[in-house]
């Protein structure tokens, strides 16, 4: 292609004289490599300044603008809200050349809860939904939220570097110093030339705990890693169906995952039954269900449904009731909706971050160790900054000490002086100070020179050589400042850390082959093209299983579950109790009530070797019907010939409900509880087993189930454990009298073991790791019903209480707020010993 010309032009210059020719000057340019050498410059541009997020902060340059210059505003989220068109403009005309528009789209993200796991900003007005956008910046008011504060704190102790802005007359920060590991629990997603990004939210707890891991354990792999996360964590809640797809993403970067909604059947009327959505996947709007649900039934791909209503208000959140059609099976229904609608998305990941600049795509253990190095490279750059500024006050300190002592002569030296210049060279010259303690003590104001203000620098001096002392033991030693890194990580999960929202499932569990929801054809049997769909399932012999992680399920044979090989991926079982397939079990709430469960509505696992795996469960608030705050604690069987069942509470009663007392009813009573009392453990027992308290104050009380005579439903139990003052129990459970162990090779009371876990009564419940202790039972002595118990565990400084314990038949395993596993001490003989540290939070043992 033959190169194109073009004039140019520039300067200003005289007006041409008429009467001389006009001579334009022309340059040749390639257009080919004009195109090019722009083109580039322009993708440099996008991925660098605008579209993808930096993996240190995990914020694109528009947001972390956006938190720099609110902090620079004066904003906290303890103060007033301003408008956000203030923001907005601010941003836009100090930092960000940019129209208006993306800021504050950029601003509204950062507010959307729905959109982020941790919201950095705290949004007053209209922000927009899934469906619908937010009101104009004029209308809606904006202030930093708390998690901002952890990313933007320490700007002025020099933790990282300031560039120019885009016109060189201010500064901004190259990164924000990121105490919290924003691209890894937010997320993020954007669009590059040639790339794009697309991250998926996760849980700080999880995320900060590997991190943890990492500073400690440099060389730790991914599988170590994803102990501690297993899997996003999305803002809007709902299931994640099938893990490999996040194995292959934590370890290349790439992978996908499926996200389902929660779901319920429901009876709406009493002749009516309907499906009850109450969480949708990851930016699915209720609106988008709707649209895609009522086309699906128009160009009938969707059969059984009759009407889909939208409940969803501020008060109770999201809720989607879609009646189904008397004759449809409502489970066919929702398998249609999953498979038809967007109540089952996917989601790509795609991790594509800047590092150093460059656009790289990281697996978990990247994101989380270049995040770690960052940190640990804010913590060296502040105590290098603390040592300064805490050496020059000491400096200046001295000589105003040593100006005191003479204070006389130094009056006398600057009476006799001409002007400052003179006086500040004579008293460096008369008392051997340098240049910034004679400036210092000629800017000394007189009340200063009091006794007790000598007093108060002597002390000031001390403080001063403590703390530099201690800031140049940490900057002399890697391991103690990886140790002040990892003790500011475990208090930001302790302050800003939340349960985990979405539940993982390796696999959605079997479905019903060829199921379409049609009711079965009656009378001339044409037109049917599909087989009737049936869920008659034979009234065989199972177990009924619940999880620490709060999943039903049953087994598909009588086979008992082994505790041999117990140990799952992020689950552990807490309650098994045998039934029939059509039979009801009772689910025991710690508010003293039983709730029937129908084990027909619960999935059915195939049979496995060892113990199953409750990965296909379903969470138990999907079949049984709990009030706020109401959890399940056991389950049991509701046969007549059934054994009887124990309760032990909060402040100490135990009762034994009499066997076949089960009324006819879904949800009944078997415990009269004083007002501040709960239920803290129930299960089945008979005369011979032990009944088995621990308190708070480590104390463990085991007496005979004989002792404890058999009451109706309404009765208020008996004295089971004598507490001390403020102490209350946090474990109650039986041990049978012949107890089989892991390996199945002896039996008796010495299979079972004690595990309990102290730590600190005033942290925030789940952020604590404590430490842990495993015992044999049979080293604790038996005493009498009523009576105070023995010590369990020796608490370590810092620990005042038992913040969770558990005894039951070896092996104990420890899962953590997500049910992935963690690692318990080796048993140790000693019955009043202290723990071992955990290396995170323990939620449940099992």
């Amino acid at each position: 292609m033959a190169p194109m010309a073009r004039s140019s032009r520039s300067g200003s210059r005289a007006a041409p004289d008429p009467s001389e020719p006009f001579v334009e000057k022309i340059v040749d340019i390639d257009v080919s490599a004009e195109m090019e050498g722009s083109y580039l410059e322009y993708a440099y541009s996008v991925i660098y300044s605008r579209a993808l997020p930096d993996a240190r902060d995990g914020l694109k340059p528009v947001q972390r603008r956006i938190l720099f210059q609110m902090s620079e505003m004066g904003l906290r989220p303890d103060r007033s809200y301003v408008k956000s068109a203030r923001v907005v403009g601010d941003v836009m005309g100090k930092l960000h050349p940019h129209g208006d528009t993306a800021i504050y789209d950029a601003l509204v993200r950062l507010a959307q809860d729905f959109a982020l796991r941790l919201p950095l900003v705290d949004g007053h007005g209209n922000f927009g939904s899934l469906d619908d956008g937010p009101a104009a910046p004029r209308y809606t008011e904006a202030r930093p939220a708390p998690p901002a504060t952890a990313m933007t704190t320490g700007l002025d102790e020099d933790e990282v570097d300031f560039v120019p802005n885009y016109d060189n007359k201010l500064m901004q920060p190259e990164v924000l110093p990121a105490a919290i590991p924003n691209l890894l629990v937010n997320g993020a997603s954007g669009i590059a030339v040639g790339m794009a990004t697309n991250m998926a939210p996760h849980n700080l707890v999880e995320v900060v705990a590997a991190a943890q891991h990492l500073v400690a354990h440099p060389d730790a792999d991914l599988e170590a890693l994803m102990r501690f996360v297993p899997g996003p964590d999305l803002p809007t809640g709902g299931k994640i169906v099938g893990l490999e797809g996040i194995r292959d993403a934590y370890r290349t970067g790439r992978g996908s995952f499926k996200t389902r909604a929660t779901a319920k059947i429901e009876s709406l009327t009493p002749r009516k039954r309907g499906i009850v959505v109450t969480e949708l996947p990851y930016m699915v709007g209720p609106e988008r269900v709707i649209e895609k649900v009522r086309e699906g039934v128009q160009a009938k791909k969707l059969q059984g449904i009759s009407a889909i209503t939208d409940l969803t208000d501020r008060e109770h959140g999201l809720r989607l009731v879609i009646e189904v059609k008397t004759g449809f099976n409502p489970d066919a229904v929702l398998e249609q909706l999953y498979r038809h609608t967007p109540m089952e998305d996917s989601f790509g990941i795609n991790n594509v971050t800047l590092v150093e600049g460059q656009p790289r795509t990281l697996g978990l253990r990247e994101l989380l160790t270049v995040w770690v190095g960052h940190r640990i490279d804010v913590v060296r750059r502040r105590s290098q900054f603390r040592l300064g500024k805490r050496r020059d006050r000491l400096h200046l300190v001295e000589g105003l000490l040593l100006a005191i002592v003479d204070i006389d002569e130094v009056i006398e030296v600057i009476r006799s002086s001409e002007d400052a210049g003179i006086a500040r060279a004579r008293l460096m010259d008369v008392f051997d100070l340098s240049e910034p303690q004679a400036t210092y003590i000629l800017d000394l104001q007189l009340r200063r020179l009091t006794k007790f203000s000598r007093i108060e620098l002597e002390k000031e001096q001390d403080e001063l050589k403590r703390e530099i002392d201690e800031l140049e033991a940490i900057l002399a030693d890697e391991q103690r400042l990886r140790g002040v890194v990892s003790d500011e990580m475990g208090e930001v999960a302790r302050l800003y850390g939340t349960p985990r929202r979405t539940i993982l499932l390796d696999s959605a569990g079997a479905g019903v082959s060829g199921a379409t929801g049609v009711a079965p054809a009656v009378g001339t049997g044409r037109g049917a093209k599909a087989p009737a769909l049936s869920l008659e399932v034979a009234d065989t012999p199972c177990h009924v299983l619940l999880s620490a992680t709060g999943l039903l399920a049953r087994t598909s044979d009588d086979a008992a579950p082994s505790r041999e090989g117990a140990r799952h991926a992020h689950d552990v079982i807490r309650s098994v109790v045998g039934a029939t397939a059509r039979a009801d079990v009772g689910a025991v709430t710690n508010r003293g009530r039983v709730v029937r469960v129908s084990v027909l509505d619960l999935p059915s696992l195939p049979p496995t070797q060892g113990a199953p795996s409750l990965s296909g469960g379903v969470p138990v608030t999907e079949v049984a019907a709990l009030e706020p705050g109401e959890k399940v604690l056991a389950l049991v069987a509701l046969a007549p010939d059934a054994p009887t069942l124990a309760l032990g509470t909060k402040a100490g009663v135990v009762k034994r409900v009499a066997a076949g007392d089960v009324p006819n009813k879904d949800v009944f009573d078997v415990i009269g509880l004083k007002d501040g009392d709960e239920v803290v453990g129930a299960a089945a027992v008979a005369d011979g087993d032990e009944l088995v308290f621990v308190s708070s104050d480590a104390s463990l009380l085991h007496f005979a189930a004989s002792s404890v005579r058999p009451q109706g439903r309404a009765g208020g139990g008996m004295a089971g454990i004598k507490l001390a003052a403020g102490a209350e129990v946090v474990f109650f459970g039986t041990v049978a009298a012949h107890v089989r162990d892991g390996d199945g090779s002896s039996e008796g009371l010495a299979g079972a073991v004690v595990v309990t876990v102290a730590g600190s009564s005033d942290a925030l419940p789940g952020t604590q790791t404590g430490s842990a202790k495993v015992t044999p039972f049979e080293l604790y002595p038996g005493k009498g019903r009523a009576t105070g118990g023995v010590r369990a565990q020796r608490f370590l400084r810092g620990e005042d209480a038992l913040i969770l314990a558990w005894v039951g038949a070896a092996p104990a395993r420890a899962v953590g707020s997500g049910g992935q596993p963690l690692d318990l001490p080796a048993p140790d003989a000693r019955r009043d010993g202290s723990g071992q540290p955990l290396a995170a939070p323990v939620a449940a043992v099992g």
